[in-house]
């Protein structure tokens, strides 16, 4: 079965479903690398009406992209103006299906147009071979502090070539 997926630009009222999708694929996907102590402070249930406003302000700060198929968001990303990848998240239910690919190739083109030569990320352990794989070199590895809980990320680069 063809996905028909389509890549567009972050509008105000994705920020609902963006948010919802960004705790489920947490809690879900990367449920894999790291406990649920450390789930729970990456992505706490509570204070959910305060992320809405503070990422709806971000994302439209930032150059942000949603994958959609069939009018659901699957995926989004988002990227400062100087070149540091915040954040990137795929639906639990369309993991390897091409999203995070199309999102980044997205943003990295954007990247080039507006002339930066390199993209900064900091991947969790589980995003961290998808980085790897698209070229993004290992800075160091990191430990963070959320709520008190620490969780294990590395800081990620990758050198972009003029198209």
């Amino acid at each position: 079965m063809e996905i028909n997926m389509r890549i567009r630009e972050f509008q105000g009222p994705d920020v609902d479903q963006v948010v919802c999708l960004f705790y489920d694929t947490v809690h879900s996907v990367n449920a894999v690398d790291y406990s649920t102590e450390q789930l729970n402070a990456w992505a706490p249930k509570k204070g959910i009406e305060e992320k809405l406003e503070s990422w709806n302000k971000s994302l439209s700060n930032n150059v942000t992209y949603v994958a959609e198929i069939n009018g659901e968001i699957v995926g989004f990303s988002d990227m400062t103006h100087k070149g540091y990848l915040d954040r990137l998240y795929t639906h639990k239910d369309f993991q390897r299906q091409g999203v995070a690919t199309a999102l980044v190739n997205k943003l990295e083109s954007v990247a080039r147009k507006i002339k930066l030569t390199e993209i900064n990320t900091e991947a969790s352990v589980t995003a961290k071979p998808f980085f790897e794989h698209r070229g993004y070199q290992i800075i160091r590895s990191q430990n963070v502090e959320r709520k008190g809980i620490i969780l294990n990320n590395y800081q990620m680069s990758k050198k972009l070539v003029a198209e």
